[in-house]
């Protein structure tokens, strides 16, 4: 199975022995206060099999996958920050997640172990040492996701689990026309599964295009601050009927103002989306 770059049970423990005794590491492993380091990771999974990224009892999730296999290796429950909560069946190259560790977690060895154990869906790319205090989710600065359609008259099998497959023809140019003018700061209501009470739907979006790679293969690429619940599938999916001759490509500003889910069209499905990458101060890139 492969990972989404489109371009593209081991024994022993990293806790130091001096630090090993049955309560070192307890539910707060991941807190400052327990431990004197931070760990922060970049992880590519395929997200086909998963209910999403977060945590939830009795269901398999990429949070918890990772979780199970650092308790084992920290000895110690774990708690994990993200970059991003995806959702069911939506992939990562650049997630990015971070959590405390004992002084002298040696993020090196722990990249090697944890692959070992957690197989071809998941993978820790890299795994670095990080300032006190960074979270990954309240420390990112923006979010780039990524997502594919197959728009060809027969579907590809390779791409089944990446891409979304339209086999009707899609203008691309109503598709550039349609993503321009999502940039900027506007209420995403239209596009967004409503949210808790007293939530925001006000998001600045700092890119939108669309690119065509040749062969039938469509790319949408979002940048912005932040993103609310199936944003991006729903703009994708509004822009796909643009594309189609489904809805004018320049009724996308009159779909904004609307803050009205139903004004929209539907979401595209989850397995052609990916966290492509996180961005963080100083221009660094995760």
């Amino acid at each position: 199975m492969t990972l989404f770059d489109p371009a593209a049970e081991l024994g022993g423990s990293l806790a130091p022995k001096e630090n090993s005794s049955k309560d070192a590491y307890s539910k707060d492993a991941s807190s400052v206060e327990s431990n004197s380091v931070i760990i922060r990771m970049t992880v590519a999974y395929d997200g086909t099999d998963f209910h999403g990224f977060a945590q939830q009892r009795d269901q398999r999730t990429v949070a918890g996958e990772i979780c199970g296999a650092l308790s084992k290796v920290l000895r110690g429950e774990i708690t994990l920050a993200c970059a991003g909560r995806t959702d069911a069946g939506v992939h990562a190259w650049g997630q990015v997640v971070s959590f405390g560790a004992p002084d002298g977690t040696d993020p090196a060895m722990l990249v090697e172990r944890l692959n070992r154990m957690l197989g071809s869906e998941i993978a820790i790319r890299d795994a670095s040492l990080a300032p006190l205090g960074f979270d990954a989710r309240h420390s990112a600065r923006a979010r780039t996701y990524r997502y594919t359609v197959l728009n060809r008259s027969t579907p590809d099998p390779s791409m089944a689990r990446s891409a979304w497959w339209v086999p009707e023809p899609i203008d691309i140019h109503a598709l550039q026309l349609a993503a321009t003018p999502f940039i900027g700061e506007h209420d995403f209501a239209s596009f967004c599964r409503k949210g808790p009470e007293g939530s925001t739907t006000v998001r600045r979006v700092l890119e939108s295009e669309w690119q065509d790679l040749g062969d039938g293969v469509l790319r949408y690429q979002v940048k912005a601050t932040a993103f609310c619940w199936q944003m991006v599938r729903a703009l994708v999916g509004t822009q796909v009927e643009a594309g189609r001759g489904k809805r004018k490509a320049g009724e996308m500003l009159s779909i904004l103002r609307a803050k009205d889910r139903s004004a929209a069209g539907q979401l595209a499905p989850p397995h052609g989306l990916s966290l492509w990458r996180v961005d963080y101060e100083n221009g660094e890139l995760l």
